[in-house]
């Protein structure tokens, strides 16, 4: 079966039988990838490293969560 036609009777299913699938789906995924479920690349793991020092050397730093949530609900679309 080709990738059109399954992502077409795939659009067939209902929408608790397509929520399984997901699952079903996310299990999989997640039992092949124990360790580390989502890897990393080289240039992901350098930016985490760098993010993570100008955190650490700046613990007053930042925007507390509610200030933050007002600035995403308020700008424009």
């Amino acid at each position: 079966m080709t990738s059109a036609a399954l992502r077409e009777e795939l659009r067939r299913l209902s929408l608790a039988e397509r929520l399984e699938l997901v699952e079903d789906l996310w299990d999989s995924i997640a039992a092949e990838c124990e360790r580390e479920p989502f890897p990393l690349t080289d240039a992901q793991l350098e930016d985490l490293e760098r993010r993570l020092a100008e955190a650490n050397s700046d613990p007053m730093g930042g925007s507390p969560w509610e200030e933050v949530r007002e600035r995403i609900r308020h700008r424009p679309r």
